[in-house]
């Protein structure tokens, strides 16, 4: 009898390590315009191929192809592009400010910048999103967020809206749709898929839009949340985005080795698309198509958003330790601003010097902003919210021992 051979777990492996090319292959990227588009009342089943394809509308000719190709005049065009670089020049002198020891920690979206951009022109007013914490262009594409307000949330100054009780990133505006991040990770995503059962009950028409990136997709939190959100028919757009790395793990650490995370929304009952999170017309056709299934009482919708997280983690990440440092350069699916730039300029609404142009003023106006974030303090003077607040938005009526401690506060 033959003796039996010894178990022995697989442990998945990066596509590639610091000082080699990654290999891309694994990503399956379908041609532009290739992948079909079913109608939104298809059944969850009917949209189990749309979960291993990856809808795209770009070609690499910049031309709008396929089905999936959005109904969004030039107008509209024109301002995706400039939030998607107003979001990257944030980004940018957010990253210099907390180098100069004026914000303690600071996230960029860069090379994600598409996704939230697109994602926002598909909600409605009342929407409401449970982000992470690389969603800030799901703000910064809106008109009614000012950024010198964010900044200050950054500095945990004296007009920071959080009054210091948040991480810097971790903003709230509910007047947004925006709701708090959580450093918990996966937290939102069930929150969200409540918040959307809630509106249902009340027989409102608002719906949520849950956020979560590959690592976190290995939190409980999120098969709870899918399981909750297929039972009820909740009307909730459940993102997952693929930047393909979490602090420093491979998202094959997470599952996606031999499968897709769109794939576990199909295989619970819910309808999926795995989407090119690089390319801004097919993040918006998409996000459209799940928030129309929502609002039409048909269910939730899985989208995993195809994207590269292309700097650190965070300030307090050093990514060369774990990848490679041309990743980003050589990632198939390019640069989200670069590619609408170029659509816009084929179809004859965008230059060169147009793209300088409003570079110049989106460098001016964040400048200005930051100008005026720094008028309220930094973490440099010290001008932070008062120890008062500790005491304060908790108890409608303070109990006794708390005026007491904070009377031996003297404050």
């Amino acid at each position: 009898m033959n003796q039996p051979q010894a178990l022995r777990l697989h442990v998945p492996e990066p596509s590639g390590r610091p000082g080699c090319d990654t290999d891309f292959s694994y990503l399956h990227v379908s041609r532009a315009g290739a992948v079909r588009r079913p109608p939104v009342d298809t059944s969850p089943v009917d949209t189990t191929d749309l979960a291993y394809q990856l809808i795209r509308v770009l070609d690499e000719d910049g031309a709008a192809v396929g089905p999936w190709a959005p109904d969004l005049d030039a107008t509209r065009k024109r301002k995706g592009l400039r939030a998607m670089m107003k979001t990257r020049t944030f980004d940018a002198r957010m990253l210099i400010a907390q180098r100069q020891k004026k914000l303690s920690f600071y996230m960029q979206s860069l090379g994600e910048e598409a996704i939230g951009s697109a994602h926002s022109f598909a909600l409605a007013a009342g929407d409401m999103c449970f982000p992470t914490y690389r969603q800030q262009s799901l703000l910064l594409a809106r008109d009614d967020v000012p950024m010198w307000e964010m900044m200050c949330q950054l500095m945990s100054n004296a007009r920071d809206p959080m009054k210091g009780r948040q991480l810097p990133v971790m903003y709230s505006y509910k007047r947004a749709g925006f709701f708090t991040i959580s450093g918990n990770l996966a937290t939102q995503y069930i929150q969200a898929v409540g918040w959307a059962m809630a509106s249902a009950i009340k027989g409102d028409t608002k719906i949520a839009s849950a956020w979560i990136g590959d690592g976190a997709t290995a939190e409980a939190d999120f098969h709870t949340a899918l399981t909750f959100a297929h039972v009820y028919r909740a009307p909730v757009i459940l993102n997952v985005v693929n930047n393909q790395w979490a602090i420093s793990t491979f998202q094959a650490i997470a599952g996606g080795e031999s499968t897709t995370f769109a794939a576990r929304g199909a295989g619970c009952g819910i309808a999926s698309l795995r989407v090119d999170g690089n390319d801004f017309l097919a993040v918006y056709a998409a996000s459209q198509w799940a928030a129309e299934r929502a609002r039409s009482n048909l269910g939730p919708t899985l989208i995993e958003w195809v994207t590269y997280r292309a700097g650190p983690h965070s300030t307090s990440d050093d990514p060369s330790k774990y990848r490679p440092a041309n990743d980003w350069q050589r990632f198939p699916l390019g640069d989200p601003i670069a590619r609408m730039k170029q659509h816009l300029i084929k179809i004859g609404e965008w230059s060169d010097a147009q793209h300088e142009q409003v570079q110049k003023e989106l460098d001016i106006e964040v400048a200005a902003a930051q100008k005026e974030a720094e008028s309220y303090g930094t973490l440099l003077d010290g001008q932070i919210p008062s120890a008062a607040g500790i005491f304060e938005d908790v108890y409608e009526t303070m109990p006794a021992h708390l005026r007491r401690q904070r009377q031996e506060m003297g404050i």
